[in-house]
């Protein structure tokens, strides 16, 4: 069954639309992460301009992060002051993400950025997250422990000035690297389509030491916020927002994300890990053979600005 998507200009199988939200929910439920990262190249690889894929993706993820950020709140499991902090920073990136993503797409120039980012950051994340799980797995088996952190323990980060004392997540930080934490993660994600999770959480817990209790649901919050803001700015910038291929893919994704929230119960953290390295690292690969092999049209058409 075909439906025509009206910003993408193209028609599409309704059903591949869903299969594609519910898989990428699917990951989600079972990792516990935003699928932006899988759902934005999937659309790409079926045939929308990356410009559509990742503007639609966005209030995709937005959409989805509202139940989640909605459910750790009502659990007290979200830090109030950290998220703050956090979106001050995330709403800086995000606009700075949105004006970098206009100005290429001006030059021609935004599909080529999208890829090679897509490259370096699903290759080099997908390739730490599958080495960690696999020295995990290889530690379980020969029965070493793993040595725990100490809780006082403090790096060079936490002897920065402007610190601000965060109650919820009973820590003693700096808001500078947490809000250049939120520049990065905004642009990141208003550029690629992406919410920033799987990049966000590790940060929050290795780097800035913010208890595992809050961190998934603050993490929760700036996702909600900077993919919302992203939504609006490109519909208002660029008309790139197809709200049609948003709500397919919603639909899509709350069904599979229920099924895969039960799966990731059954498997083992290690397991968790070494599989999300492989599928990050294998759509990383995927785009890079995308780049390097001969299309078969070697001809685009592109708009450009008249003189009046």
């Amino acid at each position: 069954m075909q439906i025509y998507l009206p910003i993408a200009d193209i028609p599409v199988n309704i059903f591949l639309i869903l299969a594609m939200g519910a898989a990428v929910g699917f990951v989600s439920g079972m990792f516990g992460i935003g699928g932006g990262f899988l759902m934005t190249p999937l659309l790409i690889f079926v045939g929308i301009a990356p410009a559509v894929a990742v503007a639609s993706v966005a209030s995709h993820i937005a959409a989805s992060s509202f139940s989640g950020a909605l459910s750790y709140w009502r659990r007290r499991a979200i830090d109030p002051a950290l998220a703050l902090v956090l979106l001050s920073g995330g709403v800086v990136g995000t606009t700075l993400g949105v004006w970098t993503f206009t100005l290429l797409r001006s030059l021609g120039q935004l599909d080529l950025l999208i890829a090679l980012s897509y490259v370096v950051l699903l290759t080099t994340v997908g390739g730490l997250m599958f080495w960690e799980g696999l020295r995990a797995i290889m530690r379980v088996r020969r029965g070493v422990a793993v040595p725990m952190r100490r809780s006082g323990s403090h790096g060079w980060i936490h002897g920065l000035p402007l610190k601000m004392r965060f109650k919820r997540s009973k820590i003693y930080l700096s808001v500078i690297p947490v809000v250049i934490v939120g520049v990065i993660i905004g642009f990141i994600g208003a550029v690629m389509g992406i919410g920033g999770g799987f990049i966000l959480v590790p940060i929050m817990i290795y780097l800035l030491r913010v208890p595992t209790s809050t961190v998934i649901g603050t993490s929760m919050v700036l996702t909600l916020i900077t993919m919302l803001f992203a939504t609006m700015l490109h519909a208002a910038t660029n008309h790139l927002v197809d709200a049609v291929l948003a709500l397919i893919l919603m639909v899509g994704g709350v069904t599979g994300a229920q099924f895969g929230a039960r799966a990731g119960q059954k498997i083992r953290g290690e397991h968790l890990r070494l599989l999300l390295g492989l599928l990050i690292l294998a759509v990383g690969i995927r785009f890079a053979i995308e780049l390097v092999i001969r299309p078969d049209d070697l001809f685009t058409i592109r708009e450009t600005g008249g003189a009046g």
